[in-house]
């Protein structure tokens, strides 16, 4: 096994012929597997997205490299010294396969790469790691837009392990990207956070409004999930339908104050929670919205309400 992988032993190199994709498309490439100065027979090539996940535990936080989608290029063959095997292959992007890039600049805190793993008598190498650049999708990106005409900025973005309750999430973790506003908004909310889950046909977007407290009026988190079909990316007022979005979170909030005076409720900390069974249909964004497809709408979070899923699956 020490021969398989070390001196002298096969070497691999992937070379993709474009690193830039989007969720739902592919990466395409070749591996190039080069023979060292003994036969070995390879049992398998795969290759793997690989990306850094924010975890927590024991009341801590930290980075865990997570591979979440992995694909074999090819098969057991027999490599002779000095012998060059290229396997072409095309490999499939999940749809949910967080953003990293937007319009050609990294996001602050996204990682992404593809990892080639070569088996040879029971040892693996997993030392090839090429970066990738995923892009948004067109619906993805009219709404960062949207956003950011309306004052909010950019802040960072990050991927939190764990499962959205009431969203057909498939992988172990979600990305949220987070903004904060410098306009109007700025006065009643500190961030907000921006979530999506792409599927094959529509896209669900869960939105976590930071509100800002007032005098003995502790501070509060509203929550949206909206379903939005690709096919409408290109012809929606996608500044219209955002700014219904924020201002439902601000009138919600602000009837909430007027409800509960000094006794509004709220949850301790700033976590990720599930929706709670009194989602009510959010009538001004559905206007907005027109054809599209309207999930829970948003929502107070009361104190006691759990988590997205378990942190611990």
């Amino acid at each position: 096994m020490m021969r398989a992988l070390g001196v002298g032993g096969p070497s691999v190199d992937t070379v993709l012929t474009n690193p830039n994709t989007r969720p739902g498309l592919s990466l395409d490439g070749q591996v190039h597997v080069v023979g060292g100065d003994h036969e070995v027979e390879i049992s398998y090539v795969a290759l793997s997205l690989v990306t850094r996940v924010e975890v927590e535990s024991g009341g801590g936080e930290y980075d865990s490299l997570v591979e979440f989608h992995k694909v074999p290029v090819s098969g057991a063959f027999r490599l002779a010294p000095g012998a060059r095997h290229s396997i072409p292959f095309s490999f499939p992007v999940p749809w949910e396969t967080p953003v990293t890039d937007v319009y050609g600049q990294r996001l602050p805190g996204m990682t992404m790469g593809l990892r080639t793993e070569l088996a040879v008598a029971k040892a693996v190498d997993k030392s090839d790691l090429d970066a990738v650049h995923v892009h948004p999708l067109p619906a993805q990106e009219r709404i960062l837009d949207a956003f950011t005409r309306l004052g909010f900025r950019f802040v960072t973005a990050d991927l939190e392990r764990g499962h959205l309750r009431g969203v057909p999430q498939t992988l172990p973790f979600y990305q949220e990207i987070e903004f904060r506003p410098t306009g109007p908004y700025a006065r009643g909310i500190n961030e907000v956070e921006v979530t999506f889950v792409a599927g094959p046909t529509h896209l669900d977007v869960v939105l976590e409004f930071d509100k800002r407290g007032g005098f003995l009026m502790p501070g509060h988190d509203t929550y949206g999930h909206f379903r939005v079909a690709h096919v409408d990316a290109d012809r929606t007022d996608w500044d219209a339908v955002v700014e219904g979005w924020v201002r439902q979170a601000s009138e919600r909030y602000s009837a909430l104050r007027a409800s509960y005076g000094h006794g509004f409720p709220h949850h301790q900390g700033h976590g990720h929670r599930g929706y709670g069974a009194g989602a009510v249909v959010a009538g001004a964004a559905g206007g907005l919205l027109g054809g599209m497809l309207l999930g829970e709408a948003l929502e107070e979070m009361a104190e006691g309400f759990g988590d997205f899923g378990d942190v611990g699956e």
